[in-house]
C-alpha cells in the first residue's frame, strides 16, 4: 500500500519517529481521557445524567479548542516546543490524576469541570506545537507528506485510545471504572512527556534569531487577522467557500445534536428493563460500538471522498452527503432502536467527514493563500462551536430517555434546507 510505503520513508528520520511517538501517546491519552469523562458524566450509577450535563461536558472538551486555538501559535513562537511537550504533558498527567481523584471522591461538580477544562486547554498548545515542529524533523521534500500522515496517525491513536478506555471501563468494577480510565490517561500523558526527552531541547524551534513582535502586539494582530479573514471570506468571489463553510457548520450541528440523543438513549432507553448496574454497562457497550462505527465511517469517507469529488465536484459531494442524511435520518432515527441507530452512526460518520473533506478542498481552492491560515482558524472555531451549540439545543429538546421525535424532525429539516440551498447555489 502507498500509505505504508510513505510512512516507511518518513520513519527513516529518527527525530520524526520520536516526534510521532510523542503525538501518538499524547493523542492516545486524549482518547482515553475523553471516554473516561463520558463514562463518568453519562454512566456513573450514582448520577442522574441529563442532556444538560452532557452539553456541559462537551463545552468543557471542545470550547478550549475554539477560544484558545487561534492564539496558541502566538505563545508557541515564544517557547521551546520540546519543553511544551515535556511540561504540557507532565501538567496534563497531574491534572488527569486530580480529575481521577475528583471522580473517585465526592468533590463538587464545578471542581471536576475546572480540572477537565485545564486538561483540554493545554491540549491545544500541544497539538499546535506538534504541527509547528514538523519542519524541524523532516526535509522540505517530504514535509507535505508528513503533514498528511502525522495528524491521521494521531486521530487513529485517539480512536484506539478511546477503544482501550471502553475495554478498561467495561472490565473494571463499576464504582471505580471512570477513575481507572482517567488514571490510565495520566500514565499515557506521562509516557508522552518522557518520550519528548529523547528529542534535543532546541531541535524543534522556534529559531532563536527569528524576529517576533511583542506579546500584546502579536495577540492583537491575531485578532485583527481573524477579522480580516472573515472580511475576505465575505467578498463576492469567495462566496463558494463561505457557503461550503456554512453548510459544514449546519451539518456539524446536526451531528452534535444526534450524538447527544444517542448518549441519552444508551444511558436510559436501550438497557431495556434493567435499571441497575448491568443495564448501564450494556448501554456503555452500545455507546462504544456506536463510537467505533462512527469512526469507521470517518475512515470510509477518506477512501470514498476523492472518488466522489472527482465525479461530482466538491460542492456536488456536499449536496449528496446532506441529501443522503435528509433521506436516511428519519427511518433510522425515529424507531429509537439500537440497530438502526448504529447503522446511522456509521452513515453519519461517513457523511459528516465526507462533507468536511470537501469543504476543506473548497476553502483551499477558493481563498487567497495569504488568508488561508486565518480562514481555517475561523473554520475551526465554527466547527467546534456548532457541536457545543447543538448539545445545548438538544438539552432543551430531549426528554430524559432521549426519545425525541421533535429533535429528529428538526435535524432532518436542517439537513434538507442545507441540501436545497447548496443545490441552488451550486447550480448557478
Amino acid at each position: 500500500m502507498a500509505l505504508v510505503g510513505d510512512l516507511r520513508v518518513l520513519l527513516r528520520f529518527p527525530d520524526f519517529r520520536r516526534l510521532l511517538a510523542v503525538r501518538l501517546l499524547s493523542q492516545g491519552a486524549d482518547g482515553v481521557y475523553q471516554v473516561g469523562l463520558a463514562a463518568y458524566v453519562v454512566f456513573s450509577p450514582e448520577k442522574e445524567t441529563s442532556a444538560g450535563a452532557i452539553a456541559s461536558a462537551m463545552a468543557v472538551l471542545l470550547l478550549p479548542y475554539s477560544l484558545v486555538g487561534p492564539f496558541a501559535g502566538v505563545l508557541l513562537d515564544r517557547l521551546q516546543r520540546r519543553q511544551v511537550f515535556l511540561y504540557g504533558n507532565l501538567l496534563r498527567a497531574l491534572l488527569a490524576l486530580a480529575t481521577a481523584a475528583l471522580v473517585a471522591g465526592t468533590a463538587p461538580g464545578w471542581l471536576f469541570y475546572v480540572s477537565a477544562l485545564a486538561v483540554t486547554a493545554v491540549n491545544r498548545f500541544v497539538l499546535a506545537g506538534l504541527s509547528a515542529a514538523l519542519p524541524h524533523v523532516v526535509d522540505a521534500e517530504r514535509l507535505v507528506l508528513a503533514n498528511s500522515l502525522s495528524p491521521t496517525a494521531g486521530t487513529l491513536a485517539a480512536t484506539l485510545g478511546g477503544g482501550l478506555a471502553f475495554v478498561v471501563r467495561l472490565a473494571g468494577p463499576d464504582e471505580s471504572g471512570p477513575a481507572s480510565v482517567v488514571t490510565l490517561s495520566a500514565a499515557l500523558y506521562l509516557a508522552s512527556a518522557l518520550t519528548a526527552l529523547r528529542i534535543g531541547r532546541a531541535l524543534l524551534g522556534p529559531d532563536a534569531d527569528a524576529a517576533r513582535p511583542g506579546l500584546g502586539a502579536a495577540l492583537l494582530g491575531t485578532a485583527r487577522g481573524l477579522a480580516a479573514g472573515v472580511r475576505h471570506l465575505a467578498a463576492p468571489r469567495r462566496r463558494r467557500a463561505a457557503r461550503a463553510l456554512l453548510a459544514m457548520t449546519l451539518m456539524r450541528f446536526c451531528y452534535g445534536a444526534l450524538t447527544v440523543m444517542v448518549l441519552m438513549l444508551c444511558r436510559y432507553a436501550w438497557p431495556s428493563g434493567d435499571t441497575g448496574v448491568a443495564g448501564r454497562v450494556g448501554g456503555l457497550a452500545l455507546l462504544g460500538l456506536a463510537v467505533s462505527l462512527s469512526g469507521a465511517g470517518f475512515f470510509a469517507a477518506a477512501v470514498l471522498t476523492p472518488v466522489a469529488v472527482a465525479r461530482l465536484g466538491a460542492g456536488g459531494w456536499i449536496i449528496a452527503c446532506s441529501g443522503a442524511a435528509t433521506l436516511l435520518v428519519p427511518p433510522l432515527g425515529l424507531p429509537f432502536a439500537p440497530v438502526p441507530l448504529l447503522v446511522a452512526a456509521f452513515i453519519l460518520g461517513l457523511i459528516t467527514q465526507g462533507a468536511k473533506i470537501s469543504t476543506d478542498t473548497v476553502v483551499q481552492s477558493s481563498v487567497d493563500d495569504r488568508f488561508r491560515g486565518r480562514i481555517f482558524s475561523v473554520y475551526d472555531v465554527l466547527f467546534n462551536v456548532a457541536f457545543v451549540g447543538a448539545a445545548g439545543v438538544a438539552a432543551l429538546i430531549l426528554p430524559p430517555d432521549g426519545r425525541s421525535t421533535a429533535l429528529v424532525v428538526t435535524v432532518t429539516a436542517i439537513y434538507g434546507a442545507t441540501t436545497l440551498a447548496m443545490a441552488r447555489f451550486d447550480g448557478r
